[in-house]
């Protein structure tokens, strides 16, 4: 039977076991999670947070990192400024970035979502407000919903992944990882 993990990712962790570079180390997955013969089923960014799926099954990892999967992805974004309905649009319809055209996202405005305190906190600015979205992809480029937020005017200030397919964060603590059942 294949197992998965469900695993909230904190903020500066690197989304392997390993960290490859020289110099001072950098906490890795195995700081916190061990339970041999599990790999990540996709990546999130070392400053990005949120849920990470782990599996044993190679055909489930490969399902769910595989954009041609279309698995949808939802984050919580926090950005500089308030979005107007043209930026939402924007994203709705598909960005246009470095890389190419973005598939359409699915994008609204939420009120402060009731998270954990990041650690360091993000950098806030006097006068810029800034607010949240929820933003749903259906692919996985590199840093992509980052680039999205800043390619409509409204740069990233802290992103937290809260679901990937049918799995959801919950109330998993930051660190903390449990069986998907």
């Amino acid at each position: 039977m294949a197992r998965t993990i469900l695993f909230n990712k904190p903020y500066g962790v690197l989304p392997q076991f390993t960290d490859e570079r020289t110099g001072p180390p950098r906490p890795t997955l195995a700081d916190f999670i061990d339970a041999p013969g599990v790999y990540p089923a996709g990546r999130l960014d070392a400053d990005s947070e949120g849920l990470m799926v782990l599996t044993d099954d190679g055909r489930l990892q490969a399902r769910i990192a595989d954009p041609r999967f279309k698995l949808p992805k939802s984050y919580l974004v926090q950005v500089e400024g308030e979005p107007d309905e043209a930026a939402l649009e924007n994203l709705r319809r598909g960005v246009r970035l470095k890389d190419g055209l973005t598939r359409p996202a699915q994008a609204e405005c939420i009120a402060a979502p009731d998270l954990w305190p990041r650690d360091p906190p993000i950098r806030m600015r006097l006068t810029v407000p800034d607010s949240w979205i929820r933003v749903t992809i259906a692919e996985g480029r590199n840093r992509q919903v980052r680039r999205m937020t800043a390619a409509v005017g409204h740069p990233t200030l802290r992103l937290v992944r809260w679901s990937v397919g049918e799995w959801q964060l919950g109330d998993i603590a930051p660190g903390t990882w449990r069986d998907a059942g």
